[in-house]
């Protein structure tokens, strides 16, 4: 029997409870992997699974409903806004440079094609008055609210 075993347990339920998680998972594909050579994520790349989707602010304010989307590189008839059934869609694309062949890039990072977001809008919406500016890639759709839902102060009488 070896001497200092006794222990052995314990050092390697520490050593699982303070490991990085990815990194153990980073490893075991590795080791999997590793006469092939191949590695999950290359040391200086990154691994992007979303598809592309504007970001977007929306905040209230007593008279409206304001939401703001970011579109860099999205030109003002690439994009189209709808309001049914109480959901306000916003659809668009950004295209690819047509001056620039896609071969003579060594990295492509922004995400090209087309996108589409939709918000469920809350009960009292003047739809009618709704207005959308379009100004240097920032969208900002204003969304002004009905008399009734706007909010009012009501005066208590003590009898």
């Amino acid at each position: 029997m070896q001497t200092g075993t006794g222990l052995a347990p314990i050092k390697t339920l520490r050593d699982f409870i303070t490991a990085d998680p990815f990194r153990t998972f980073q490893q075991r594909f590795n080791r999997m992997f590793g006469d092939a050579g191949l590695t999950a994520f290359p040391p200086d790349e990154s691994l992007s699974l979303a598809t592309w989707a504007p970001a977007c602010d929306i905040f209230e304010t007593a008279d409206e409903i304001v939401v703001k989307a970011e579109l860099p590189g999205v030109k003002k008839e690439d994009v189209k806004l709808t309001i049914e059934n109480s959901v306000l869609t916003l659809r668009g694309e950004r295209k690819f440079e047509a001056e620039t062949k896609k071969e003579n890039y060594h990295r492509v990072e922004h995400s090209y094609g087309e996108f589409s977001r939709s918000f469920t809008l809350p009960f009292g919406i003047d739809i009618k008055n709704v207005n959308a500016e379009f100004n240097n890639g920032l969208l900002r759709v204003r969304l002004p609210k009905c008399e009734e839902a706007k909010p009012k102060a009501i005066e208590v009488n003590v009898k």
